[in-house]
């Protein structure tokens, strides 16, 4: 009767042998790779040399400034504000990109979940009440204004991947 159960156990122990976990360095990997996409599709389409990269425009104060975040649900975080903004514009220079951060957000939370961080859950953003009545008045600003803030966002999140951020 031992020698059943040890002999069961073998037999399994040698089935998950062959089995591999997708290495984190790989997720990693991929994070950064999706980043650089991004910012290259938001260069694609930002405006050319002569207009101003940071555009001061009144009333897009829903859209996050720049700021250094060190963690993987911080990230989420930015992250989801940003997608929520780029679908509420319905330009369809902005739908692949925001399709990628759904992507994205999806690659950080495996990240985290690879960690053992809880999953990251991003909030409902307050700060995007009103923006249909923004939208109307100047959606090609705030385009502009979003695609400027989420390039620089994006540059830091990839500095900060390179520091190995917590949870």
């Amino acid at each position: 009767m031992r020698c059943g159960s040890l002999c069961r156990f073998l037999w399994l122990w040698s089935c998950l042998s062959y089995i591999e976990a997708m290495p984190i360095q790989r997720v990693q990997d991929d994070t950064k790779t999706l980043i650089k996409t991004i910012i290259t599709r938001i260069n694609d389409i930002s405006p050319p040399q002569g207009v101003c990269s940071r555009p001061r425009v009144a009333g897009l104060d829903f859209i996050p400034r720049v700021q250094s975040v060190r963690t993987l649900s911080g990230m989420d975080q930015i992250l989801a504000t940003y997608q929520q903004i780029l679908t509420s514009l319905q330009s369809r220079s902005v739908v692949q990109i925001a399709n990628d951060l759904a992507n994205l957000r999806a690659l950080l939370r495996l990240l985290a979940s690879a960690k053992s961080c809880p999953v990251p859950r991003a909030r409902g953003s307050d700060t995007i009440k009103g923006l249909g009545n923004v939208l109307r008045a100047s959606v090609h600003s705030a385009e502009v204004v979003a695609l400027s803030r989420l390039k620089a966002a994006l540059q830091d999140m990839l500095r900060q991947l390179d520091r190995n951020p917590g949870c």
